[in-house]
């Protein structure tokens, strides 16, 4: 008798199989539309870059473009609908309210150089563009920063699943050594971005 779990197997598979069939837009349609995690998406596509079917630069070209359209959505959706959309639909994104809440905190308390450090944490990483819509953040900045934190997310998922070959799906445990420094790098950037703040709105006053 199939389980609930040889369903997801075959959903995911079907997934997988759909996106190699359509191999760099498959990456940036899997990364725009985020059904399956980034990371699953990313380091399949370095699984297919080991098997000579794409090329490295290609696929991290094309997850970077795909985690930018994602968060241009999400950005609009926060600036031209707001909280009541997220509250009625967010949902069927896989967005929650309280998400929304703690990223909207995070925005109002550090500025805009959260929209980079928050790529690096999970959930965060897309929830934050919607606080950036509602604030009405400067779009060319917002993608800057949001391109400059998907890259290095891109090339590491990359590099990951292609190292791994067949072993791809085994990608978070080998992920987990790179991930906890990122997180952390970010963190110390967020605090350098604050402390900048801090002194130069005091230089202003003074």
């Amino acid at each position: 008798m199939r389980t609930e779990m040889d369903f997801i197997h075959e959903v995911l598979d079907g997934l997988l199989q759909w996106i190699e069939s359509l191999g760099y837009f498959g990456i940036l349609i899997g990364l725009l539309i985020e059904v399956i995690p980034s990371e699953i998406v990313l380091g399949y596509g370095g699984y297919l870059v080991s098997q000579d079917k794409i090329s490295f630069w290609g696929a991290v070209l094309f997850g970077t473009l795909g985690a930018i359209g994602q968060n241009w959505i999400l950005y609009w959706i926060g600036r031209y609908g707001g909280r009541p959309i997220v509250e009625k639909y967010g949902k069927y994104i896989k967005i929650k309210q309280k998400h929304v809440d703690i990223s909207e905190k995070w925005f109002n308390k550090y500025g805009v150089g959260i929209v980079f450090t928050a790529r690096f944490v999970p959930v965060m990483r897309q929830v934050i563009s919607i606080p950036a819509g509602m604030a009405r953040m400067n779009f060319g900045l917002f993608t800057l920063l949001t391109a400059l934190a998907s890259l290095p997310w891109s090339i590491l998922f990359v590099y990951l699943g292609s190292s791994l070959g067949e072993n791809w799906d085994k990608i978070d445990e080998k992920a987990a050594p790179y991930v906890q420094p990122a997180i952390l790098i970010a963190i110390a950037l967020l605090i350098v971005y604050v402390l900048f703040k801090f002194v130069r709105s005091r230089g202003k006053s003074v």
